[in-house]
């Protein structure tokens, strides 16, 4: 039975929505066991007063807290206690398979890599980011693709971008059922010459692979469309990008609740596209995944994002689940070193 070790007290939200997430995923048939790691003090009045599978739910305790305003650092070596560096320390002595956080991103990344090592041949380890997009993919018809590094290494060379895309097929061939995912560069333009030289380099070693379904380069229009499944590029554009679809997306939304609330007309125009806006807000709902992974580790960590409802934390433990029972970093080893970048 896989064990999963979730920071309990990594949420913008507070425990009360990591507690409320991890117990609605207790009751589910075929559940992994969970280790909510976090102050003792807090969590069990807390999940005393929820529903769960105690067989499935154990308390690990941490009585330290990284918050998200915190210096990663800095607080890492005060708070050698805290509950993201316990749950870290669980997995590298094997009695968690896989590490689910919502915490601060640069304290998550920095315990990863100091109970963690980097697999053989990952110079930089990146951050991935999955997106809704109006393609579907893989056996279950994923929504999602996804986007490897956003923030993670700022300043990617020609290596890290080549080794990005073999970590990122080797997780869509796993977590999203997909044989052959689409890999992308991304870029200001679809040519092999477009882009700054690490780009330029990076698709002239892709385009020589014949173990990877290279489309070549794509640009920023092309993400929502889902043209990649995989769409690499360094972590300081990766960021923006990702930054600027969630603000689009936010956006949207709040211009449709203004303009009902303007006019008549607007609610009753409203009304008749209700179902479709329905299916849209589904279609484009990040919490139905949960969480994305932090690939080039020899474990496993999901970094769900920092403002996670309690559904988003269910999901999120859901993907760490099928990474660790579809053998992700074991899967991502073999490719690396079978086709070295």
């Amino acid at each position: 039975m896989p064990t999963i070790a979730l920071d309990a007290m990594g949420c913008d939200r507070g425990p009360e929505v990591t507690l409320e997430g991890a117990a609605a995923l207790s009751r589910e048939e075929g559940a992994p066991e969970l280790l909510l790691v976090g102050d003792d003090a807090v969590l069990r009045p807390k999940l005393a007063g929820l529903e769960h599978d105690p067989r499935r739910l154990h308390l690990v305790h941490a009585p330290q807290v990284i918050t998200m305003e915190d210096s990663p650092s800095a607080a890492l070596a005060a708070k050698p206690r805290a509950s993201v560096a316990v749950a870290a320390e669980l997995v590298r002595s094997g009695e968690a398979d896989a590490l689910v956080s919502a915490g601060n991103t640069g304290a998550v990344t920095l315990a990863c890599a100091r109970a963690f090592e980097r697999l053989p041949g990952v110079r930089r380890c990146a951050l991935g980011s999955v997106y809704p997009t109006e393609r579907r993919r893989g056996a279950k018809a994923d929504p999602f693709s996804l986007i490897l590094d956003v923030g993670l290494t700022l300043e990617a060379t020609a290596d890290d971008l080549v080794t990005f895309a073999l970590m990122g097929s080797a997780y869509a061939a796993r977590i999203s059922r997909n044989p052959s995912p689409r890999i992308a560069l991304l870029s200001n333009g679809s040519e092999a010459h477009k882009g700054p030289p690490a780009i330029v380099e990076a698709h002239r070693r892709l385009a020589a692979r014949d173990d990877l379904d290279f489309l070549g380069n794509v640009e920023g229009v092309d993400i929502p469309r889902g043209t990649a499944d995989v769409v690499v590029t360094g972590g300081f554009l990766g960021n923006v990008v990702l930054k600027m679809l969630e603000g689009v997306a936010e956006t949207v939304t709040r211009l449709g609740k203004y303009a009902v609330e303007e006019k008549l007309r607007y609610k009753a125009g409203f009304a008749l596209l209700a179902p479709a806006m329905k299916a849209l807000r589904q279609a484009t709902d990040w919490e139905q995944y949960g969480g994305a992974p932090i690939l080039g580790f020899d474990h496993l960590c999901i970094k769900a994002h920092g403002r996670s409802s309690a559904r988003a934390i269910r999901n999120a433990l859901k993907v760490a689940h099928k990474g660790v029972r579809t053998e992700l970093v074991a899967g991502i080893r073999e490719t690396l070193e079978r086709c070295p970048p």
